[in-house]
């Protein structure tokens, strides 16, 4: 009965000796290549996004992490995160200069100076324009009726002297207080409109012929030399250089309204 019963120790030394036959090797040698390749690859990817993204604390711990677990270096494949770099990189480049034209052309363009005004730089500036000289004040237009005291020549000659100096035309009135045309005349001569163009373009001198004035009558004959009987008033148009323009008594007078002495005015005024 001893004799049947197995040792302990004897199958302590068989299973000893069983292990010691078998072939020692690490579990990681042991460990088949198809669980090792997903590895490599994630150390690759993690390489890759390394380089392309810069040093990453997570990234490397995971790295290192990944290469330590495998026992093995990554193998040095092309990444190919590298090739996006350098494709981003022109776009990188080209942005000051797309930056700086989009600068430039916001830049507002300074405004051009007038063409009038001169530049900082120098120059001379122009010189103010001179504003036109004013027109001269309107001559005096006499009141209705005829001064037969008066001197008709010095009267005349005043108003020849005045013409030279602004061009002005003269109009002789030569009539007669008791003139019924004449007064016609006066009346057309006082309104407003006709007035302001005696002003305008004449010095008016008034010459009384209804009297016994011979100086008179003989300026008549002087500025009318016609002769024959006048048809009152006569009215004589002088440039300032003393020259007759006309004379009704040749004419013959013009309507004694305001239609008819102011056209017959405008037309002789210049």
């Amino acid at each position: 009965m001893s004799s049947r019963m197995l040792r302990p120790g004897r199958v302590f030394r068989a299973d000893s000796a069983a292990s010691a036959d078998r072939p020692t090797t690490s579990p990681r040698s042991a460990a088949p290549l198809g669980r090792r390749l997903p590895l490599v690859a994630a150390a690759v990817v993690a390489a890759g996004l390394t380089a392309a993204c810069g040093p990453s604390s997570g990234s490397g711990g995971s790295a290192a992490a990944a290469a330590a677990t495998t026992g093995q270096s990554s193998p040095a494949f092309p990444s190919e995160s590298a090739p996006a770099s350098a494709e981003a990189s022109p776009t990188a480049s080209a942005s000051p200069s797309a930056s700086a034209s989009a600068s430039a052309s916001s830049s507002p363009t300074p405004p051009r100076a007038p063409s009038g005004s001169t530049s900082s730089g120098g120059g001379s500036a122009k010189p103010a324009r001179t504003s036109a000289a004013p027109a001269p004040a309107p001559a005096k237009v006499p009141g209705p009726g005829y001064d037969s005291s008066a001197d008709a020549q010095k009267m005349i000659d005043a108003a020849l002297r005045s013409a030279k100096a602004d061009g002005r035309m003269v109009l002789l009135d030569f009539g007669a207080n008791w003139c019924g045309n004449c007064k016609a005349a006066d009346k057309v001569f006082a309104q407003p409109q006709t007035a302001g163009i005696l002003g305008a373009s004449y010095h008016l001198v008034k010459v009384d012929i209804g009297g016994n004035s011979s100086a008179n009558s003989a300026l008549l004959r002087k500025y009318s030399p016609s002769g024959g009987t006048y048809k009152m008033p006569v009215l004589v148009v002088v440039s300032p250089s003393g020259t007759v323009r006309t004379d009704t008594h040749v004419t013959g007078n013009p309507s004694l309204t305001a239609e008819g002495i102011n056209a017959f005015l405008r037309k002789w005024a210049s």
